[in-house]
C-alpha cells in the first residue's frame, strides 16, 4: 500500500468557486477512499468542452465550489474496502459513466447506462456515504461527474476506472477517457456503418475525429466531414475524412448539400458538436430508405 494509505493527502487543485470566474489553484485535502472507492494520482488531465460548459454555470442546477475535470490518466495510490480488480500502482483512466457490473444495464449488450454509476451532473458527493472527499480547512468541495481530475489526487468509485496497459503513454491516452471513446464508440457500438457505407461527421474536434476514425475502421467508403473551419480538413484526413464541407461556404441548409453529394443522403450521420441546428441537419442528412 501507499505510505499515505488511510490518511488525508494534501495537494493542489484548481477550484471553480463560482460560474465563469477564473479557476483558483488551492491547497486541498483529499480524504482516503471508502468502500469500493479508489484514490488516484492524476498524472495528466485534458480540457473537455463539458468542463467549460459547467464552469460557465450553464448546466442544470449549477454547483459550486467544485473541482472540475473528467478526461485524464492516473495511477492508483490506494484502494478502499471491497476493491478487488484494482491495486496500488495500476495505471487507470477515469470514466464518468461507470459500470457496477451487476445491474441489468451492465449485463446488457445494448446499454451502458448503469443503474448505480450512470452520468449524474448534479451529484457533488460520493455514493458510498453522500460526502465529499475534497475539503479546504474542513469545508467540503464538490466533486464533478465522479472524477474531478483538476486535482493532483482524486477519489473515484472503482466502477468508474478503466485499467490500462502500463506501457501506454499517459500524456496521450488521457483523451481516451472521454473524447476518443465517445466518438469512436458512437460509431462502432451504435451507428455500426457497414463496409462501403457513407458517413457524415458534423464537427471535427476531438470527438468528431474519433468518430471519423471509427468510420474508417468500420470500412466506410465515404467519410464526409462538416465543419466551419477549412483548416481542419488536412488534419482530419489522417483520421479517415475523405471529403470536406465548410458549412459557412453555403447559403442553403447543409443537409441539402449532403443529399446532393450522396444522391439522396448518407447511410450514417454522427453529430459531434452538441449544437441543436447541427443535430437537425445531421438527422435530415440521412437518406430515407
Amino acid at each position: 500500500m501507499s505510505s499515505a494509505a488511510g490518511r488525508v493527502i494534501p495537494c493542489k487543485a484548481a477550484i471553480s468557486w463560482e460560474a465563469g470566474k477564473p479557476l483558483v489553484i488551492e491547497n486541498v485535502e483529499v480524504a482516503p477512499p471508502q468502500a469500493m472507492e479508489v484514490r488516484i494520482k492524476i498524472m495528466y488531465t485534458s480540457l473537455c468542452r463539458t468542463d467549460l460548459y459547467f464552469w460557465e454555470g450553464k448546466g442544470p442546477n449549477p454547483l459550486f465550489p467544485r473541482i472540475l475535470g473528467h478526461e485524464a490518466a492516473g495511477i492508483v495510490e490506494s484502494v478502499g474496502e471491497g476493491v478487488s480488480d484494482l491495486q496500488v500502482g495500476d495505471h487507470v483512466l477515469p470514466v464518468f459513466t461507470g459500470e457496477c457490473g451487476d445491474c441489468n444495464h451492465c449485463k446488457s449488450e445494448e446499454s451502458n447506462m448503469c443503474d448505480l454509476l450512470r452520468l449524474d451532473y448534479n451529484r457533488g458527493v460520493m455514493l458510498t456515504d453522500g460526502k465529499c472527499r475534497f475539503s479546504i480547512n474542513g469545508s467540503p468541495i464538490n466533486h464533478f461527474l465522479g472524477t474531478s481530475t483538476f486535482s493532483q489526487y482524486s477519489v473515484v468509485h472503482s466502477g468508474c476506472l478503466a485499467k490500462i496497459d502500463p506501457l501506454a503513454p499517459l500524456d496521450k491516452v488521457c483523451i481516451l477517457s472521454c473524447g476518443v471513446s465517445t466518438g469512436l464508440g458512437a460509431v462502432l457500438n451504435v451507428a455500426k456503418p457497414k463496409k462501403g457505407a457513407s458517413v457524415a461527421v458534423f464537427g471535427l474536434g476531438a470527438v468528431g475525429l474519433a468518430a471519423a476514425e471509427g468510420a474508417r475502421i468500420a470500412g466506410a467508403s465515404r467519410i464526409i466531414g462538416i465543419d466551419r473551419s477549412s483548416k481542419r480538413f488536412e488534419e482530419a484526413k489522417k483520421f479517415g475524412i475523405t471529403e470536406f464541407v465548410n458549412s459557412k461556404e453555403h447559403d442553403r441548409p447543409i443537409q441539402e448539400v449532403l443529399a446532393e453529394m450522396t444522391n439522396g443522403g448518407v447511410d450514417r450521420s454522427i453529430e459531434c458538436t452538441g449544437n441543436i441546428d447541427n443535430m437537425i441537419a445531421a438527422f435530415e442528412s440521412v437518406h430515407d430508405v
